[in-house]
């Protein structure tokens, strides 16, 4: 028996919450929503019953995760090809009842006057305006009499019908009911406006506070921010300073060098430095390369340097309208994905040179619990090596192994991080904010652990805390296969910056007696 059974226990009851919560939420979508949840449990099945085991003290072999695998793809593909066909079958069905809709009201658009007398309630600033005589569009100060009218003029029955106006800064506010799909609704009042305005205006569609669609019309200059301006260019360049200063100290660290006494000797750091430099600006790099392909405006990267990582990463601010949640859900995976993948590649070589008899680092092997990830991947490899209380291993270990850290830390659900961003585009604005409340209320709690997290906490709090804008078109949702893509992105977070504990590391060998956690 384990002597702490508190944490299998604790990871088993949170994976059943987990499981339930998504099913509950999943039924109000009906057979989609629970196809949906179907696809999510396929796809995490074989890690659940992984790690789940790892945790309790049983390890799997690699053939045996690989059948697991096998079979979790087969029945992802095969839900995916049913959710697919019904998607078809019910979008056909909306297009037929809402054409058989206009053809029997025979209306092509809801006269806009109409709406701003008879359908606003009484104590509304327009219905007031109208009560003592005056014309409603001298309300809008800032906005021109004839723009207001082509605005109105983009609302239809079959698109958007408008049952109030709401003068709002430089713009207005229609709320009405939606009847079309979100994308192609937006796209078509995005279109109307744009040949009646051009480029003077963006048209945002978004849940208002009744969560109930709301089209927002703003001036374009109102929506675009400037994030470059000169301190923040200087403040830039510092930045990049201390990046690498914190990187060329690790570096050196790393290659036997405790303290630098002489400039010479940060050319041993300078490798290690360099490859962490590789990693960040292949983030960047790809985020950058996804933003264009959505015409997204991004600011500066803002390099946080971190003396026990090297680097904390980058942060980038979105500086124009986001299309729609696709988009964010893409800027925010790219980064993740490229930086993760190439730090998960250079781990494996490093623990495979180690293997082999090319480390040249010796370490405490008690450093693999620190991280589910990295202990189970090192107990793949390594074997009964990790029993000693020292292990030799190859500098590409702590790369790959810091490089996954960044990138972990970056995935973390809150405000604008990689992890912010992809749960703000899957679950919408609410749980985003609750998801970083919690993961700041988490990184108090692991201070204790780690002095880090409260470094790394306060970074967040900071700087980072809110999200993103809201996007042009924020009502249309993910497909199933980024929905899953980002609840494995969230995943990986966690077995990379969850440590193991003493008790599980006795039964698996791993830290040679001792450990990070009782």
């Amino acid at each position: 028996m384990m002597s702490n059974p508190l944490l299998p226990i604790s990871v088993l009851v949170l994976t059943l919450a987990l499981l339930g919560w998504g099913y509950f939420r999943s039924r109000k979508f009906g057979k989609l929503g629970l196809l949906s949840w179907l696809q999510f449990v396929a796809l995490m099945a074989p890690w659940l019953i992984y790690f789940g085991l790892f945790v309790l003290g049983v390890f799997i072999n690699f053939t045996t995760l690989l059948f697991l695998l096998l079979g979790s793809t087969i029945a992802y593909v095969a839900i995916s090809n049913q959710l697919r066909k019904i998607v078809s079958e019910e979008k056909s069905a909306i297009e037929q009842k809402l054409k058989r809709d206009i053809e029997v009201t025979g209306i092509d658009r809801p006269n806009a006057q109409d709406n701003l007398t008879n359908d606003l309630p009484v104590k509304t600033p327009i219905a007031l305006a109208m009560s003592q005589g005056k014309n409603q569009l001298k309300l809008f100060k800032s906005l021109p009499a004839e723009d207001m009218k082509l605005m109105q003029g983009i609302f239809g029955i079959e698109t958007y019908y408008v049952t109030e106006t709401i003068p709002y800064q430089e713009g207005a506010i229609f709320k009405g009911n939606l009847r079309g799909e979100p994308d192609v609704v937006h796209d078509r009042l995005t279109k109307s406006l744009h040949d009646r305005l051009g480029d003077r205006y963006n048209l945002f569609l978004v849940e208002g506070q009744d969560r109930k669609p709301v089209v927002i019309v703003l001036p374009s200059r109102v929506s675009n921010v400037d994030n470059n301006t000169i301190p923040q260019r200087l403040l830039i360049l510092v930045l990049i300073v201390a990046n690498g200063y914190t990187a060329l100290n690790l570096g050196a660290l790393v290659g036997g060098i405790p303290v630098v006494q002489s400039p010479q000797e940060y050319l041993i750091g300078l490798p290690f430095a360099l490859g962490i430099g590789a990693i960040l600006g292949l983030r960047e790099l790809v985020m950058r390369l996804m933003a264009k392909k959505y015409k997204v405006k991004m600011s500066l990267p803002f390099l946080l340097p971190s003396s026990q990582l090297g680097s904390f990463g980058a942060f980038s601010r979105i500086s124009s309208p986001l299309p729609n949640r696709v988009a964010l859900f893409d800027i925010a995976i790219a980064p993740a994905l490229a930086s993760g993948l190439v730090s998960l590649i250079v781990l494996l070589v490093g623990l495979r040179l180690s293997a082999i008899g090319m480390g040249s680092i010796d370490i405490p092997s008690q450093i693999f619990q620190a991280s589910v990830l990295a202990g189970t991947l090192a107990k793949l490899f390594l074997g009964n090596a990790l029993q000693d209380s020292f292990i030799s291993i190859h500098p590409l270990v702590v790369l790959g192994w810091l490089g996954s850290v960044i990138t972990a830390l970056n995935l973390m659900p809150a405000g604008q991080l990689d992890g912010g961003r992809i749960v703000q585009s899957v679950y919408g604005r609410r749980t985003a904010s609750w998801t970083t409340v919690l993961t700041l209320i988490f990184l108090v709690i692991a201070t204790v652990i780690n002095p880090l997290a409260l470094y790394w906490g306060g970074i967040i709090l900071i700087l980072l805390r809110d999200l993103e804008r809201p996007m042009l078109n924020e009502l249309s949702e993910l497909d199933g296969d980024r929905e899953a893509l980002g609840v494995v992105a969230l995943f990986w977070m966690l077995i990379t910056l969850l440590p193991i504990t003493s008790s599980v590391a006795d039964r698996l060998g791993i830290g040679g007696g001792g450990g990070l956690l009782p």
